[in-house]
């Protein structure tokens, strides 16, 4: 029993520095974003403000349009997700459920897709959104990441812990597989649907490279373009950029607070089948 306490007394400490060093680069955006232009460029470098100097958030505000930015990821992070989950589910539902030939084999090149970098499918979705005229538009930054590989395994996970008693009742009742996807299996994987949301709007807030191509005018820049027009070639004041990293990281940390417990809980049910 005193053998038990202490392991677990050194792994609580373990994991409070873990996040200690987790946590202190965001401590340092926090700290900066309300120090003066003085403060945040002194060294050693300060680890406390000596004032909430609330006008840095003002002027950034002041320097780039960031309402716009944060309003374009927002628009493109959730179109991105709602096609992600529509599509993730109705594939997920093919390969858990239909029978048809090969579904193995496909299934199986579906999901190698997952093992190809993003880097190299880079250029040829360039070349494609170029040639439909897709370039500084919504439709460029949204539809190449519509349908995921992830999504649909995941999605496929939840549909095969569904109770089969269950599918084959819904069968003998005259329900098709329209009325089984819809009044069956999605609501009763709403975890999973919850998980891959949360999981696809942030990974997609955070998108810089794909943006950064696509798009030439302030008015398609998503937030995390604009932040870097903070940063100027002639002087660079980091407690602005510090407080545009703020405004920018808000609707992410909120989405992530709100989701979190179903981020986890979702990915960990739905490793549990195979």
């Amino acid at each position: 029993m005193k053998r038990l306490s202490v392991s677990r007394t050194l792994a609580y400490l373990l994991s409070a520095i873990a996040a200690v060093f987790i946590l202190f680069p965001f401590w340092i955006t926090l700290s900066n974003a309300f120090m003066t232009e003085a403060e945040s460029a002194a060294y050693p470098p300060k680890l406390w403000p000596t004032g909430l100097h609330l006008d840095n958030f003002s002027g950034v505000l002041a320097s780039i349009p960031i309402v716009q930015f944060i309003l374009n990821s927002f628009i493109v992070s959730s179109v991105i997700t709602i096609g992600c989950l529509a599509t993730s589910c109705m594939a997920a539902y093919a390969f858990a459920f239909l029978r048809f030939p090969g579904k193995k084999i496909i299934f199986a090149l579906f999901l190698s897709t997952m093992m190809i970098p993003w880097e190299v499918a880079v250029i040829p979705n360039y070349l494609t959104v170029r040639s439909w005229g897709w370039l500084d538009s919504y439709a460029g930054l949204t539809v190449p990441f519509l349908a995921t590989a992830f999504g649909v395994f995941l999605m496929r996970q939840f549909f095969l812990q569904l109770p089969k008693e269950l599918m084959e009742a819904a069968r003998i009742d005259g329900c098709g597989h329209i009325r089984i996807f819809l009044r069956l299996a999605v609501p009763l994987s709403m975890p999973g649907l919850a998980t891959l949301g949360v999981y696809s709007f942030l990974n997609h807030w955070n998108m810089y490279l794909w943006p950064l191509l696509v798009t030439s005018s302030e008015k398609m820049r998503t937030v995390q373009i604009g932040v870097s027009m903070l940063q100027f070639s002639e002087m660079t004041a980091w407690n602005l950029v510090m407080a545009g990293l703020v405004l920018v990281l808000l609707p992410s940390l909120i989405m992530l607070a709100l989701g979190l417990g179903r981020l986890v809980g979702g990915l960990t049910a739905g490793a549990l089948k195979g």
